[in-house]
This record gives structure tokens, C-alpha cells and sequence, in this order.
């Protein structure tokens, strides 16, 4: 009878290591899996290769609290001389000819975010590179969230940065 029990406590041991396995996989894999996006956009070949700087796309990042996307307009500031043979490119044309608005899709999330008061000017201006968040976007094809962006994370580079760690300064 031991010897049952034994084998059945191991049985539900593996078995939630397993379910415990697959849960936090399937939670960091949604989180870190790059979302489809209208165009494929590659941040390699455009801060990597041709090194933009993140504010000539994200124009509003040292000013508001969204670093927002480019405008169509933006894209097609290079592109209308710029690799046009290209079918990204055409597809973008098509947007900038059709005078539409292109949706990306969100990739960067705060968790808890109706709680949270985050501003990307607050940090520009404290000098905080892009990378500390988004990562070394330059070398990633589809962009995607490499970090956490909770507040246990978000706490930790506060107290290495030495930045205020009071609870008004993202909680109002």
C-alpha cells in the first residue's frame, strides 16, 4: 500500500511540475511572441543597418508620455525613393496613396497599467537609453517585449539608476 502511495504522490508531483512547466512557458512565450504587424517593419535593417535613432521615428517619445509610431508620412518621408521595388514598401505606398491611417499593433505592455503612471519623457530626459526597456531593437527583425515591465522590475532599475522609489512617483 505504501509502495502505491508512494508512486501515485510522485505521479501528482511530476504532474504539477509539468502543468507548473507549460503554464509559466505558455505566459512567457504570450508575452514575448512579436504580434503581426501591416507592414513587416524591420527595426534590424532600420536602426541596425541604416541607424535611425529611435526619436526620428518615435518623434513624440521626449515629449509625451506614448512614444507612438510613425505616421505614414514618416515612412514615406525615405521610402518614397527608398527600396520602392520592394512589396513592404509598395504595401506602404498603397496606405500613403489611399491617404489611410496604418493600425499597428501594440507590443510593449504595462501591466496594470490603469494603476501606473509612465511617461517616456520623464525617462529621455533622465537619460535612460530605449535598450534598459525595449531591448537591443536594432538586431531584432519583428520587434517584441523583452522585458517584463512590472513593478518589481520596473523597481529594481529605479534603485540601480538610483531614481525615486516612492510610491507617487508612478502611482498617482
Amino acid at each position: 500500500m505504501k509502495k502505491y502511495l508512494g508512486i501515485l504522490l510522485a505521479f501528482f508531483f511530476f504532474g504539477f511540475v509539468v502543468l507548473a512547466y507549460v503554464a509559466v512557458g505558455t505566459n512567457y512565450y504570450r508575452h514575448r511572441r512579436p504580434p503581426d504587424q501591416p507592414i513587416a517593419f524591420s527595426h534590424k535593417i532600420h536602426a541596425g543597418k541604416v541607424g535611425l535613432q529611435c526619436l526620428f521615428c518615435h518623434e513624440t517619445a521626449d515629449k509625451s508620455e506614448f512614444a507612438g509610431v510613425p505616421p505614414v508620412e514618416k515612412c514615406m518621408s525615405c521610402h518614397y525613393n527608398v527600396a520602392t521595388d520592394r512589396p513592404e514598401i509598395q504595401k506602404l505606398a498603397r496606405y500613403w496613396n489611399r491617404r489611410e491611417v496604418m493600425e499597428w499593433n501594440r507590443v510593449h505592455r504595462i501591466p496594470a497599467r490603469k494603476y501606473v503612471y509612465f511617461t517616456h519623457e520623464r525617462h529621455i530626459k533622465a537619460k535612460v537609453d530605449c535598450v534598459n526597456c525595449h531591448g537591443e531593437v536594432r538586431y531584432m527583425e519583428k520587434i517584441r517585449q523583452v522585458r517584463s515591465l512590472q513593478m518589481g522590475w520596473c523597481v529594481s532599475c529605479h534603485r540601480a539608476k538610483k531614481a525615486p522609489t516612492d510610491c507617487l512617483t508612478c502611482h498617482k
